[in-house]
């Protein structure tokens, strides 16, 4: 596969470069799971001290393995480059320090001479913590209050936006409950996680997420939501804090 060849051709000039201490990968590629539409988000773990020249190189690294088509410098989780290569390669280079290291999801190491990543391997997780299963739990409300309002004046490409973030923040709740191991990846997960009657009444949800339907996706919503009630409201940390907007938009 091209991912392949690009993380070979990267992975010799990096290991080239004094300043990295280690590289790895995550993402499809990290957990075994890639295929020929995966990208390659590739990751460079440097010291403090050699964050800022290293970020200047990193555009020429990227080039060693073909002409780029598109590249932004931008910064998410760490400083991060995503280019697009020529032949339609998409690479995600990440550098990281020990303090920025994200402990979420998987990795596999490519290049550690010095074993920089074995205190890392333990927190290796895609489950959802308890804040950030609350927080799934409370924008799944706070979206759905915030679309009833936008419905109620009649604007419908607003609301299908606003219908999507309960989309995004339901699948992890879902995924929480069915298949905690995958619950960070949330939408892209759910097909291959979730039992196939859930996934069949998600789907239709999505179906109807249009300016013409939404006012159907929000019922079928409505009922999913009160057939899994009881257990978000007894799984979430704090339920005082968000059970009386949740039955609220269960009755809107």
């Amino acid at each position: 596969m091209k991912i392949d060849e690009a993380l070979s051709v990267l992975t010799n000039t990096l290991v080239k470069d004094k300043r990295v201490q280690a590289i790895f990968v995550k993402g499809s590629l990290g957990r075994g799971e890639q295929d020929e539409h995966s990208d390659l988000d590739l990751y460079c773990l440097v010291d403090d001290v050699d964050l800022s020249p290293f970020l200047q190189t990193r555009v020429s690294q990227l080039e060693t393995y073909g002409k780029l088509l598109f590249y932004d410098d931008i910064y998410i989780v760490a400083p991060q480059i995503i280019a697009v290569y020529e032949n339609m390669v998409h690479v995600d280079l990440f550098t990281v320090t020990d303090e920025t290291f994200v402990e979420k999801d998987f990795f596999q190491v490519i290049h550690d001479p010095q074993n920089r990543l074995k205190k890392f391997e333990a927190s290796q997780t895609l489950q959802l913590s308890a804040v950030e299963f609350q927080d799934a739990v409370d924008d799944v409300a706070w979206f759905l209050f915030q679309y009833q309002k936008s419905a109620a004046r009649g604007n419908d490409l607003w609301s299908v936006n606003m219908l999507n973030h309960v989309m995004t923040n339901l699948s992890r709740v879902l995924l929480h409950r069915y298949k905690p191991d995958r619950a960070q990846l949330g939408v892209k997960a759910l097909k291959a996680s979730l039992p196939s009657g859930m996934m069949i009444k998600m789907e239709e949800i999505q179906e109807h997420i249009t300016p013409n339907k939404h006012s159907t996706a929000v019922v079928l919503m409505q009922k999913l939501l009160e057939q899994e009630s009881n257990w978000v409201i007894s799984e979430v940390a704090i339920p005082d804090k968000i059970s009386p907007l949740w039955h609220k938009m269960l009755q809107y």
